[in-house]
């Protein structure tokens, strides 16, 4: 299976946002990133946020990859404090697998935040 694709060939919903080929609510773009609101929230604030270079989870990842998955979490961090939710406090998730609930197979954080959040398990 391969775990990592160019912006041109990355066949997944987050590909084709990324080359625009279907709209999003941007919050944030850079050179690295891309976050933009979720099409399903899960709570008031829900945010996306994707890496420009792709790789299916985060048993993906590599040595090479320290960098931008640092740059991701301090970017969670400062999308926080821009939606008006880091002083109450927000959750920031990765899902893995079928099972870790991934519906993409695009390596995403996830920024949930807005009201209080529930327990993970049995949920």
């Amino acid at each position: 299976m391969t775990t990592r694709y160019t912006k041109e060939d990355n066949p997944t919903i987050f590909g084709k946002i990324l080359r625009q080929e279907i709209p999003s609510t941007v919050v944030y773009e850079d050179d690295k990133v891309l976050a933009f609101k979720d099409i399903a929230p899960q709570a008031p604030t829900h945010i996306l946020i994707i890496p420009k270079e792709h790789f299916t989870d985060l048993n993906a990842t590599t040595e090479g990859d320290v960098n931008l998955l640092g740059y991701m979490m301090t970017k969670a961090s400062e999308i926080a404090k821009q939606e008006g939710i880091a002083e109450s406090g927000y959750r920031v998730i990765t899902n893995i697998g079928a099972d870790g609930g991934q519906e993409v197979p695009h390596f995403h954080l996830h920024i949930l935040g807005g009201h209080k959040l529930g327990a993970l398990v049995g949920e």
